[in-house]
């Protein structure tokens, strides 16, 4: 006697049938809310007087812009002063995302420390700033921290041509001077090679198993030729250096205070969430790794950089990607302190012209469109760094 295992044909049944009917029903009633919503908007905007589309953006803005990474005057139209907000929006959270993951690395790190009083140091920064609202950080930095700094004509200098006041952070502008371009081709080059001569060592060493000095090597390499067509190109690069004149610094580069509490508090904040996932990718390795490596005479810093790291990106880079999205969605507290974000210049926009629905919509593709490069580049690297099982 033999027996066949018999397999579920394709076909139609009731539980399909039932199935369908019901994803039926509820792509149904979805499509009828957000009908509902958008005739409703469209009555209360005709009621209202107000017009529905994109055409305002082309209208003359009119508004002030204080902090603006490319040229802008009110002459502007409303489109390309959204621009200015979301260069700044991308500019304060770019750099808040590099000091965030810096600090947040030696916050983790130190919270696994030995040292027992580094490690408690960690914890109390850990524990205080995850247990803020970040909206109070900023308020704090911009109100008590940076309010308490001089005024400008008692300016403290850190060095030639830069000084900190409570009006902001003045250093030299860099200014581009004849033979530039050739420079910066130079300097491209120089990256390459040190670029090539790192990898090259580090294929040499698999070989041969000899050290090779591959990062210290293209180091080199790119400071040596960046040094000698700098001087082969006579110096092309000058600085303007700030003045005080009148009751304000001139000329040179301004950090404004709005700008330096919002990258300030959001540096502080995520490096907390940081921090604690570096420890506990570091916790998630095997101890017995370290032992080993440390019996066989390996520094600690060897084991850090070479053992733990490594291994730990596996825990640390998924969390990580869910605070560098944070990072970016609470850059928009910054319309509480003045610094004109995306949220900030769309919120001046709708106060003038209505256009509420529009502008919402913006800032929601715009978020939704850097957080989507966000993941896909921490997928990307955590893909590289996810250990396979064999």
């Amino acid at each position: 006697m033999s027996f066949t295992k018999r397999t579920a044909k394709p076909g139609f049944s009731v539980q399909n049938i039932g199935s369908a009917l019901s994803q039926a029903v509820v792509l149904t009633i979805v499509l009828g809310i957000v009908y509902v919503l958008f005739t409703n908007t469209q009555e209360n905007l005709a009621i209202r007087g107000i017009e529905s589309g994109f055409a305002f953006l082309d209208h003359e803005a009119g508004l002030p812009i204080g902090d603006s990474l490319i040229n802008y005057s009110p002459t502007r139209s409303y489109g390309y002063a959204f621009l200015v907000g979301i260069l700044n929006t991308l500019f304060v959270s770019f750099l808040a995302v590099i000091f965030a993951t810096i600090l947040g690395v030696f916050v983790g790190i130190a919270r696994v420390s030995h040292n027992w009083l580094l490690a408690k140091v960690a914890a109390i920064y850990v524990e205080t700033l995850r247990n803020l609202p970040l909206l109070l950080t900023l308020f704090f930095i911009y109100s008590v921290v940076l309010a308490a700094l001089p005024h400008p004509r008692e300016a403290i200098e850190l060095m030639e041509g830069v000084y900190l006041s409570k009006r902001g952070f003045y250093l030299p502008r860099p200014l581009a001077e004849a033979g530039f371009p050739v420079f910066l081709t130079a300097m491209l080059v120089a990256f390459v090679l040190g670029l090539g001569f790192w990898r090259w060592a580090a294929s040499y060493k698999m070989r041969t198993g000899k050290p090779m000095p591959g990062f210290w090597g293209g180091l080199g390499i790119v400071v040596a030729l960046t040094g000698i067509a700098y001087i082969a190109t006579g110096r092309p690069i000058s600085s303007e250096l700030p003045v005080y004149a009148g009751f304000n610094f001139k000329g040179g580069l301004a950090m404004k205070p709005e700008f330096a509490s919002l990258l300030i508090g959001l540096v502080l904040y995520t490096a907390a969430y940081i921090g604690e996932n570096v420890r506990s990718g570091i916790q998630s390795v095997q101890a017995g790794q370290i032992e080993a490596a440390n019996a066989l005479g390996v520094s600690n810093a060897v084991v850090t950089r070479k053992v733990l790291l490594p291994q730990a990106l596996r825990v640390t880079i998924p969390a990580t990607t869910n605070d560098y999205a944070s990072l970016v969605k609470n850059s928009s507290l910054a319309v509480a302190i003045g610094y004109p974000d995306m949220v900030s210049i769309g919120g001046t926009i709708i106060g003038q012209n209505g256009q509420a629905v529009e502008i919402i919509g913006m800032w929601m593709a715009v978020y939704l469109t850097i957080n989507l490069i966000i993941s896909l580049g921490m997928n990307y690297l955590n893909a590289r760094v996810l250990h396979v099982e064999r």
